[in-house]
């Protein structure tokens, strides 16, 4: 699914394939594929050996940076009703501007950090410090949906710390000011 808009793919490609080591090494084996219904899912059932590892794998949308698995063990945690979610987030196009405008000399610091509405939160940014200035120059590709950006500046006067949003939709250019 879109994390974004919570939209089914149909029509991709699924497989599952059986995993195990041999005498040769590691051997898979395609048990099942086939094409994901007009509410992006495959509905089968198998009987597994548990001596072995199972694998079901997705194929990708074209025009997608995010995905969250394309492939899940059997064993992988699954949704409470026994569906493993697979999630792609299609491309958006980000460039950031991010200047000192209050800047009080080369003990300032920024750092910062980013999370979309179906992620987690990066790491924090290495320490940031100065009179810092920077317009990027192009856009880069990024996934859409929601992004949240979390930032904290340490001056010799004090620390400040700010969050903001923008959202980025499909195929969209935006530009990330941050004046701190």
């Amino acid at each position: 699914m879109n994390p974004v808009t919570g939209e089914h793919y149909a029509g991709l490609t699924y497989y599952l394939v059986q995993q195990k080591t041999t005498s040769n090494g590691e051997e898979n084996t395609t048990l099942k594929t086939g094409t994901l219904n007009s509410n992006g899912e495959a509905i089968f059932s198998i009987k597994l050996n548990r001596q072995h590892a199972y694998v079901i794998r997705v194929e990708e949308p074209e025009n997608t940076c995010y995905n969250k698995s394309i492939q899940m063990y059997l064993d992988s945690p699954y949704d409470e009703d026994g569906k493993f979610t697979f999630e792609f987030a299609p491309y958006g196009y980000l460039k950031t501007s991010i200047t000192n405008v209050n800047c009080e000399g080369a003990s300032d610091v920024l750092k910062i950090r980013d999370r979309y509405s179906y992620t987690d939160w990066s790491g924090w940014s290495v320490d940031i410090p100065g009179c810092y200035s920077n317009t990027g120059g192009d856009y880069s590709p990024v996934p859409s949906g929601t992004r949240y950006f979390h930032w904290i500046v340490t001056r010799p006067s004090g620390t400040i710390e700010g969050y903001d949003t923008l959202i980025i939709g499909k195929d969209e250019y935006k530009t990330f000011t941050l004046n701190y």
